[in-house]
């Protein structure tokens, strides 16, 4: 297990200002940046997708708070994942579509920028199936603040109010021990449910383990079969202190609830004690997804606005592993996904566990690619990219594999493996990408422009080594153009959280 990292354990790099924390009883966990990696030693990259958003909304709780976060707390694909995207949904009836791309790398201009973009098939509140829930609630005394259980009732009140009458709602709370404060109930019956939800009261310690076994019960007790949604939500803080409290321990019992079929959503509520690095374990192996809903306006974009998402699994265990051609490509480094990655071994082993995508998901990965020819290139810190290699030459006559390579347009060769919701064997989609080397400004979409400005800006946050001549000034100018496609405002939201990060690194 990797070690816990505390607010107050790690002061803020040079050039950002004195941050004013908020709590040393923060964990965050982070293993480091991932580097680049030669083609000709590593042809292949494989990972889990993720389409967890926690990170984004806790960053900006940071921000508006008057504080830059810290820098374990910066998931880049999370904050990427955050927004929906454009893209096309699939018409070939599997679960996803995929949308491949390349661009010049803004931050470094002698790299280029893959995006691999997935779009899940959409469903409606109609075309949904039914759904058997189980609200497993967090009410010990670390729960009472205003941002806390409050807010908890508030945004199950909105989840209560989109749910069809065919629909089934069971609220299982915990504290000091658990305890069914809601037995399984139609939809129909939304006033005995909003009624349970508003007499919840914040009081003891927490023994979360006792938690979840009630909550995988109730759910397995009224399981919807073929194809049904079946789900515990779960809303905590994530500080457990009684009965199983070690993060290990929790995560192989959520390991093993998942073989029940039942999906686990996390949301994480509250400030100054928030367990992020618990919250995201227990949602990965729980076949599930992590939130942070730290105002109402959160709350709403989950719960309202991607509630189809937040309920249905359309496809789980989705991996994503990419050739690279190293006629074309010298070397690569995914950036996020850093707790993600998998063994290329695992890309076929259908026993693995990797991410789900929901309803109407978009997924966003981006890779920063450096071509062949472009070694040398110096980066910002005055180091090369990459070191000139020793044993190949530029011809690259080194085997049969590289000259195959070599006679080949294609950048790379991206492949997806999924798994149906309710499925044990898992099907494989594959699709190539040419890369023309057209530069940067003269073919970008918007949507891949807000990508790169995302995750520019969360290299600048986390001050990445790999950041290259990233600026606040550079992000807010990649990013303007996507507010042509801000139905929520989310985006505009971001502009306004860049500019802000940007006085607190002054």
């Amino acid at each position: 297990m990797l070690p816990e990292s505390h607010l107050t354990a790690r002061a803020r790099p040079e050039g950002f200002g004195d941050a004013r924390l908020h709590s040393s009883a923060e964990a965050y966990v982070h293993p480091g940046d991932n580097g680049f990696r030669r083609v000709s030693e590593h042809p292949l990259s494989t990972f889990s997708i993720d389409v967890d958003t926690a990170s984004y909304s806790n960053v900006r709780r940071f921000i508006t708070g008057g504080s830059l976060p810290p820098r374990d707390a910066v998931r880049v694909e999370e904050l990427i994942n955050y927004f929906p995207y454009r893209y096309a949904p699939p018409r070939d009836g599997t679960p996803f579509a995929a949308h491949l791309a390349t661009e010049l790398a803004p931050w470094n201009p002698r790299h280029r920028v893959v995006r691999i973009a997935l779009k899940g098939r959409e469903l409606t509140a109609a075309t949904r199936p039914a759904a058997n829930l189980v609200f497993l609630i967090d009410v010990s005394g670390s729960m009472s603040s205003a941002n806390r259980l409050p807010l908890v009732k508030e945004s199950l009140r909105m989840l209560v109010e989109r749910l069809r009458p065919d629909d089934r709602v069971a609220i299982v709370t915990y504290a000091g021990s658990s305890g069914l404060s809601l037995p399984s109930t139609p939809g129909s019956r939304k006033n005995d449910i909003l009624a349970a939800l508003d007499g919840l009261v914040a009081r003891g310690s927490t023994n979360g383990a006792m938690g979840i076994h009630l909550a995988y019960d109730i759910a397995k007790a009224n399981f919807v079969p073929n194809g049904g949604i079946n789900r515990v939500i779960l809303c905590s803080d994530g500080d457990f202190n009684v009965g199983v409290t070690n993060r290990d321990e929790l995560v192989r019992l959520v390991e093993d609830k998942a073989k029940s079929r039942v999906f686990l959503s996390v949301f994480g509520f509250g400030m100054g004690n928030l367990k992020d690095a618990t919250l995201e374990a227990l949602s990965a192996k729980g076949n599930g997804t992590y939130g942070y809903i730290d105002t109402r306006r959160e709350a709403e974009k989950v719960f309202v606005e991607q509630v189809e998402g937040t309920l249905a699994t359309i496809a789980k265990d989705v991996k994503v592993q990419v050739e690279f051609n190293p006629a074309r490509v010298a070397a690569y480094r995914l950036i996020g996904y850093e707790n993600r990655m998998l063994k290329k071994e695992d890309f076929n082993n259908d026993a693995v566990d990797a991410g789900d995508v929901g309803a109407g998901h978009t997924v966003t990965a981006l890779y920063e690619v450096v071509p062949v020819g472009a070694e040398s290139g110096v980066g910002a810190d005055g180091r090369p990219a990459v070191d000139p290699l020793k044993y190949q030459t530029k011809t690259r006559k080194t085997g049969d594999t590289k000259l195959a390579g070599a006679a080949s347009a294609e950048l790379l060769t991206v492949k997806i493996r999924y798994k149906q919701p309710e499925g044990d064997v898992s099907a494989k989609l594959e699709f190539p990408l040419t890369d023309s080397g057209e530069k940067f400004a003269a073919r970008a979409d918007t949507e891949f422009r807000f990508a790169m400005a995302v995750a520019a800006w969360g290299m600048l946050l986390s001050d990445s080594p790999h950041k290259g001549t990233a600026t606040f000034d550079q992000v807010l100018e990649l990013a303007e153009d996507g507010l042509r496609n801000d139905p929520g405002g989310h985006r505009a939201e971001f502009l306004q959280l860049v500019r802000r990060s940007a006085e607190l690194a002054r």
